[in-house]
């Protein structure tokens, strides 16, 4: 078991309910990558290891970045769409859910720039009873 407590940590989405329902995808092995808005900044770099918080702020998971790459939303590929892990895993669900998402966001335009990550699970921080 590593020492996680010095990490950065992060929630995917944008609340609670997205960060626990994207988190148990991770958890569960279906998500694999994640991407966001490229006017944010890049947030990580290859080997980069962070702790994944659920929508209550816990620790559940330390991940590793293993693939970072910039593109277009329309260059996004059904490829990168599948290990994202939402909904059928198709790209049209993946472009659907992700205009929805960026537009709630006020960051969603067609020829908008997305750093796509791809990640590995490193370790599993088990839920603190109670």
């Amino acid at each position: 078991m590593s020492d996680w407590r010095s990490l950065e940590t992060f929630s995917f989405g944008d609340g609670p309910e997205l960060a626990d329902e994207l988190l148990a995808l991770v958890l569960a092995g279906r998500k694999t990558a994640t991407c966001w808005a490229a006017s944010q900044g890049l947030l990580t770099e290859i080997g980069k290891q962070m702790v994944a918080l659920d929508g209550a702020g816990r620790p559940r998971a330390v991940i590793e970045t293993i693939e970072l790459t910039r593109r277009r939303f329309g260059q996004v590929d059904a490829a990168f769409a599948h290990d994202e892990g939402e909904g059928d895993r198709s790209l049209a669900y993946w472009r659907h859910a992700h205009r929805i998402y960026f537009t709630r966001l006020g960051q969603f335009a067609e020829d908008m720039e997305l750093w796509c990550e791809r990640f590995r699970v490193v370790e599993v921080i088990p839920a603190a009873p109670g």
